[in-house]
């Protein structure tokens, strides 16, 4: 059907609404147990969690956990141009083929 033939609302739409309001009475509530029954396949955050880029933009205050990854980071030695070629090397990247490394 192309748009200009749509019929205009009637006795068919009407029959497929209640068609529609049946069928989904007959589903079955599903609990988060069924619908996600491992925690272990997401981890399910209970409250919006702070990002360096609310941060970064003034929009959130950071969090302690999130200064102290920041201090360790900072804290943290720099790596040398061989290790960094090195782990480059090593990994295969998104085509995970090490003969093509990122």
């Amino acid at each position: 059907m192309k748009p200009d033939d749509t019929p205009e609302d009637g006795p068919f739409a009407k029959l497929v609404d209640e068609q529609l309001e049946l069928a989904a009475a007959r589903l079955p509530a599903l609990e988060p147990a069924v619908a996600h029954p491992s925690p272990v396949d997401h981890e399910e955050r209970r409250e919006p969690h702070t990002t360096l880029e609310d941060v970064l933009l003034g929009n959130a205050e950071p969090t302690q956990e999130m200064l102290e990854e920041l201090a360790a980071l900072d804290a943290a030695p720099a790596l040398s141009d061989e290790e960094l070629a090195r782990q480059a090397l090593a990994d295969g990247g998104a085509d995970n083929d090490p003969s093509t490394p990122e």
